[in-house]
């Protein structure tokens, strides 16, 4: 059974607390460690969730990305802080690729997708979105001159992935998911709106229907969804807080494929289950938190051997 590391944001958690995580989840023993507790007192506290947490999580060699909302981190596999950048234009960052040689970075601030040279080790590359009609089009421009876009969320660009076919972006506001050859951006895939982590899969397209609270493979000849885990709602914390700060119990996002019949998918509070395409099943679920403030972003599977855990 696979290791999996997993980002976390606490929403509505007050300046001085922990808003949020990196954590080591072994299925097999059901175990967890959190590795990092994300306690900077550098944070942008306004507005919902925004600057507060970690997002994406991507490899490259020894080196683990993982992204806060304007800043790109870099740790050993041990989680010793190598270092960070950032860009004027990275904003709300949600998740982030490795592809060849570049890490690709969400900036949904401005409706924007931002590429960092991983041997250079430098922003190198921004291409901003924006849909015309039911089409999109995207601009270049540099990611460290002055001369990019105007801050924007109209697209809340959420989620990108990249293969030989080219980088593929979506968010709650596509209802799409949108191929880059190079050149073009193209519709591929029609989706709900307010999804999350679509990619392309099996010749059809994954996500989290995070609106309707499951998670759905569209494959060329079936559908396959399922179930967000219910939630125990007697044992949920921090419920009296307004919850137009916090992700509501149920919502689900974080997402990653462990195998072709395997994928994982987050939610809140803290939760993260193990769906059996090929059964149609729910094959495990850890809870991390029942802190209803406490939700999944990033999910990615664990490509080192895994340090000792404590369940």
């Amino acid at each position: 059974m696979t290791t999996l590391i997993a980002s976390s944001v606490v929403r509505g958690s007050q300046q001085g607390e922990s808003h949020g995580g990196i954590y080591l989840v072994d299925f097999q023993r059901q175990a967890v460690r959190q590795v990092i507790d994300w306690n900077s007192a550098d944070i942008d506290w306004q507005g919902r969730g925004w600057d507060r947490g970690l997002r994406g999580i991507a490899f490259d060699g020894e080196r683990v990305f993982i992204a806060a909302s304007n800043e790109l981190f870099v740790y050993t596999p041990d989680f010793e802080l190598l270092a960070s950048y950032r860009s004027p234009y990275l904003r709300h960052c949600h998740e982030i690729a490795v592809h060849q040689r570049r890490l690709y970075l969400t900036s949904t601030g401005y409706d924007a997708v931002l590429g960092f040279d991983l041997d250079a080790n430098r922003f190198c590359f921004g291409l901003h979105v924006v849909a015309v009609g039911n089409r999109f089009q995207g601009s270049p421009f540099d990611p460290l001159s002055v001369n990019g876009p105007a801050p924007a969320n109209l697209l809340h660009l959420n989620n990108v992935h990249c293969d030989n076919s080219g980088l593929y972006l979506s968010g709650l506001k596509t209802s799409a998911l949108v191929r880059f050859d190079g050149r073009t951006l193209r519709r591929v895939a029609s989706l709900p709106r307010g999804v999350h982590n679509a990619r392309p899969f099996a010749g059809g397209v994954l996500f989290n229907d995070t609106v309707a609270d499951r998670v759905r493979a569209v494959l060329p000849e079936r559908e396959i969804s399922f179930a967000v885990p219910a939630v125990d709602s007697a044992r949920l914390t921090h419920t009296d807080i307004d919850d137009s700060r916090i992700a509501r119990a149920g919502f689900g996002r974080g997402l990653c494929v462990v195998s072709d019949t395997l994928v994982a998918a987050g939610s809140s509070p803290s939760t993260i289950a193990l769906h059996d395409l090929a059964s149609v099943s729910t094959r495990s679920v850890v809870t991390l938190s029942h802190d209803l403030r406490n939700a999944i972003h990033g999910l990615e599977v664990w490509p080192f051997e895994s340090t000792t855990l404590t369940p």
